[in-house]
């Protein structure tokens, strides 16, 4: 059995640990790797360890740094086929999204190659008499991140490049459901030239988070999960006098206008609700049919879900494959029973899809139902599998009342050919990301990406300058150098004149 360990100071770390973990590859339901989980004493090695290296790798000029993170993304270009089955063979997503998911991930490596320009700061010349004010931004110290699952490449990149690219030192402590990835990135960064200890990797359950939650050396921490768990983290890393950004659940809703060009609405709808056989935080789950377009947007979805290709990730012909673990099955499956139960229709059933060669993997078939009501729990929760919710509204202000009504705002987008439409949306909408005619409006690395409501908790979003500004601090320097003649004290509020 294939052993997966931790990655400290710039090598493979065994841990003190009995604890395991199984590793699956969703694809033939069978386990391939067994993860060790860290012990307290295994979390507190790595933190010291970053907290070490944080010394020297501060002090490098951010050219310095940038040279060492172009080397990375060499090498991870180098290296993408493996990445990419590395994700395939643990999360189950096909080939080509899982590639699609590496380039996002190393679109924020490519920024981060920047820091030079990114960590500039503001300079005024004679803000008083002979008075020069100005600003710099600096390293925080060991930051830490906490990854889901679904993006075992892309979330990590998120985080640490910006990180490190900052001078921070980091701790990743991805899902122990898809590990490798993250212990190979760390393998190529250390290629790249990375001083021991800046990047190290941990796997672990809840006795790791909250050991990284409660360490008095760790000053930021980012984490992407479920919204109770982003709400623990975000609770717990503020009450331990931390910087912290947790990112929480979504129910992206897609409002479809009469007016759309239909086919582009449903094909945008069919990638984003079954891409990733619906493993995504940003995918489409809830498609909002405006006025009479209804019927015909149920039409032509439930014709090209019932002709999806679900399979293992590897095959070519592949169009969605399983999900991660069989009890996420279990509890995708559940929520299909229930909205049966809820009174919903379900017009495409893929519950008992099982392709053939690959009967023990955990799959399931793209699944629609239509006539959802919002009080409905397919319709309030996040079921984070391949089932999209048709729900009906009379016209456009009833669907815009019906997005901001959700608990949740991470994401949602409108299909229009209306202008006028597509800017009130944009401008009413209380959801952090916002597509008009884009079915999964992820921003690009420059810009960042964070919801709203109970999507986020923490003030910061991710990546861009989001992401430098969260990974330092602001420092504000006001200097007078004597002109050689003696003043008197001043005991008032000091004013610039």
């Amino acid at each position: 059995m294939n052993s997966i360990e931790h990655f400290i100071n710039g090598k493979i770390f065994k841990g003190s640990s009995k604890k395991t973990s199984q590793v699956f590859n969703p694809a033939i339901g069978e386990q391939i790797s067994e993860v060790n989980l860290a012990s307290k004493a295994d979390v507190d090695l790595a933190i010291q360890k970053a907290k070490q290296a944080f010394t020297d790798w501060s002090k490098k000029s951010p050219a310095q740094r940038a040279k060492i993170i172009f080397k990375f993304k060499e090498l991870i270009e180098k290296n993408y086929d493996e990445l990419t089955k590395l994700i395939v063979s643990e999360h189950g997503k096909v080939y080509e999204d899982a590639k699609g998911s590496l380039t996002r991930g190393l679109e924020v490596v490519e920024f981060a190659c920047g820091i030079p320009h990114l960590l500039k700061g503001e300079f005024t010349e004679n803000v008083g008499t002979d008075i020069d004010s100005w600003s710099v931004r600096q390293p925080l110290g060991v930051c830490v991140g906490i990854t889901p699952f679904n993006f075992p490449a892309m979330v990590p990149m998120w985080m640490f490049p910006i990180a490190i690219a900052c001078g921070n030192t980091f701790v990743l402590k991805p899902s122990e459901k898809d590990p490798s990835c993250s212990i190979k990135l760390a393998k190529l960064f250390k290629e790249a030239g990375l001083p021991d200890g800046v990047f190290n990797v941990i796997n672990g359950d809840k006795e790791a988070v909250d050991s990284l939650l409660t360490s008095k050396d760790v000053a930021a921490i980012s984490f992407v999960g479920s919204t109770p768990i982003a709400k623990y983290i975000y609770e717990n890393a503020a009450k331990n006098e931390k910087r912290v950004q947790a990112l929480g659940g979504a129910k992206n809703h897609c409002v479809v206008m009469p007016d759309c060009e239909i086919d582009q609405a449903v094909n945008g709808l069919m990638g984003a609700a079954y891409g990733s056989a619906g493993e995504r935080c940003m995918a489409q789950s809830v498609a909002v049919a405006v006025g009479n377009v209804g019927n015909l947007l149920v039409a032509k979805l439930a014709k090209k879900v019932e002709s999806l290709k679900v399979g293992p990730g590897l095959d070519k012909n592949s169009e969605m494959g399983p999900l991660v673990t069989k009890e996420h099955l279990e509890r995708v499956r559940g929520y299909v029973d229930l909205g049966v139960q809820e009174g919903a229709k379900l017009v495409v059933d893929g519950r008992n899809i099982k392709p053939q060669g690959y009967e023990k993997g955990f799959y399931i078939g793209g699944c629609l139902f239509d006539n959802v009501e919002k009080k409905m729990r397919i319709y309030k929760e996040e079921i984070f599998g391949p089932v999209l919710s048709v729900v009906r509204v009379r016209d456009f202000d009833s669907a815009l009342d019906l997005v901001n009504g959700h608990e949740f705002g991470n994401g949602t987008s409108i299909y229009t050919r209306d202008g006028d439409v597509g800017r009130t949306f944009a401008s009413k909408i209380k959801i952090g990301m916002v597509g008009i005619n884009i079915p999964i409006p992820v921003p690009v690395a420059y810009h960042s990406f964070g919801g709203w409501k109970r999507s986020l908790f923490g003030d910061s979003a991710m990546h861009g300058m989001e992401g430098v500004k969260f990974y330092t601090k602001l420092k504000t320097i006001t200097s007078k150098w004597p002109s050689g003649l003696r003043s008197d004290p001043d005991f008032v509020m000091p004013t610039m004149k």
